[in-house]
């Protein structure tokens, strides 16, 4: 009984998904300034203005996304977040969203294992697409840590709030450790040296999007 207690309390269902996005939409509009005012320092100042345009399109969507199975959700999401949002932000959260869809085809539930695997087929879709590796002062700083706390947290029989809560602040740590970093990848490295001392925009609202999944499994 223990473990399929444990089981249970270890999916994700569709709901908690339109409700991931929900409040992932409202982090990204309340964290608008923050974003914008952290890219203006290595990049074009519109990161925060961008992610809270891509995601308010998005919650706009969720009601028509009801009847749909978790990977249509995800792959909605992505080509929305692809239409939407200007600069490297939107083809390339749009391929995360695109190929977790992909990972979650038909499924109606993620067991904790098949969320990790999701989360890993769309990190790796964005380290292909932009070439980028962990160390390159990117939203990979984030997401690589936090995708790999969810991974062994499941290895370990974790339920999906403890693995999250073992993700989300990987993901803080892997965001607050673009600080000293020298920006290899992106607008930001044409900076060379004077990227250094700045915390990457695409790690913050990396970070921000895992919260807001911490967020709804919890409340």
């Amino acid at each position: 009984m223990l473990i399929q207690s444990a089981r249970t309390t270890s999916m994700l269902s569709k709901e908690r998904v339109l409700g991931w996005l929900a409040r992932a939409a409202a982090l990204m509009k309340e964290n608008r300034d923050f974003l914008t005012e952290l890219d203006a320092a290595i990049g074009d100042a519109d990161h925060g203005i961008n992610l809270e345009r891509g995601f308010k399109r998005v919650s706009s969507q969720l009601a028509s996304f009801k009847d749909k199975d978790i990977g249509s959700i995800l792959k909605s999401t992505g080509l929305s977040l692809v239409s939407s949002v200007g600069g490297a932000s939107g083809p390339l959260y749009g391929t995360m969203f695109l190929r977790a869809g992909e990972s979650a085809s038909g499924k109606k539930a993620l067991a904790l294992g098949e969320l990790a695997i999701a989360l890993e087929e769309g990190l790796k879709g964005i380290m292909e697409r932009g070439r980028a590796q962990p160390g390159d002062k990117t939203m990979i700083d984030a997401l690589f840590p936090a995708i790999t706390a969810l991974k062994k947290a499941e290895e370990e029989g974790k339920t999906l709030a403890e693995a999250l809560g073992k993700a989300v602040p990987a993901a803080e740590h892997g965001m607050e450790a673009t600080i000293p970093m020298k920006a290899k990848k992106g607008r930001a490295s044409y900076l060379g040296e004077r990227s250094i001392g700045h915390q990457d925009p695409g790690a913050t609202s990396s970070y921000l999007m895992l919260k807001a999944l911490l967020d709804v499994i919890t409340e």
